[in-house]
């Protein structure tokens, strides 16, 4: 996270905050020291803590009296309770444009978005990646015309994106910029019922692909590795046992 001329509030250093960890660039549990984000931004450090408190308001920072303000690290309830707002919100807003056309400039808007993903799926930069596959959900907000449900939708994708820098053990990105493109056929085609379900099972594809990480054992690595010491000292003992009448080996 580099410092830019043109971060001088207090909303700008929040703003940039949150990018970086949709970039996942800042990972869950990062602290972030308020000296060194004011000498970064060059800006006080009154308005790094009021940066730091907005963002503690919207869920995606944390505070201690003693240690200071760090990354949240989301609890998988926390995680499936930022899915379940996120299934609310984007289903709805798909149901509501029922009632509406989406127009040409939206879709266009869309499609160039998802060039963007193809772009940096198919280069080098896994930052510029991660953070355009969980923008395309804010895209489609705004591209239905609720910058309000955007913003939230934006706070929200940052914590499934933490979650995901958590647990997650591949990006599956290619897999979810095709689930975009499927959506955005969809809403050219005017079957917004399609887009609707689409997105649902977009939005199950990728938590479910969460909740297979968090089921698996932690443990498994070390009982794996102990297992393995154990199989191959009794194999050793096996091979010591000194057989009845005879002598020592």
């Amino acid at each position: 996270m580099s410092t830019h001329p043109s971060v001088k509030s207090s909303s700008q250093i929040a703003v940039r905050i949150t990018e970086a960890i949709l970039a996942k660039q800042l990972a869950p549990g990062t602290r972030l020291g308020e000296q060194q984000l004011a000498d970064l931004f060059k800006v006080s450090r009154t308005q790094v803590r009021e940066a730091l408190t907005h963002l503690m308001a919207r869920g995606i920072v944390t505070v201690s009296a003693r240690r200071g303000w760090f990354v949240i690290e989301p609890t998988p309830a926390q995680a499936r309770e930022a899915f379940e707002a996120r299934r609310v919100i984007e289903l709805g807003l798909l149901r509501q444009a029922r009632l509406r056309p989406v127009g040409d400039t939206a879709i266009g808007q869309l499609r160039e978005h998802i060039a963007r993903e193809e772009a940096a799926i198919a280069g080098a930069d896994v930052g510029a990646r991660s953070y355009l596959l969980g923008d395309f959900h804010v895209c489609l907000a705004e591209c239905l015309g609720n910058s309000l449900l955007a913003e939230t939708l934006r706070d929200l994708t940052a914590r499934t994106t933490l979650t995901a820098m958590l647990h997650q053990s591949s990006e599956q990105a290619e897999d979810s910029c095709s689930e975009h493109v499927l959506i955005v056929e969809a809403l050219e085609r005017g079957d917004l019922e399609q887009a609707e379900q689409l997105m649902h099972d977009h939005l199950q594809h990728v938590e479910s692909g969460l909740n297979q990480v968090r089921s698996s054992d932690p443990l498994e690595p070390l009982r794996q590795a102990l297992a393995s010491v154990s199989r191959q000292g009794a194999a050793s003992d096996a091979k010591t046992v000194r057989p009845p009448g005879k002598g020592p080996l």
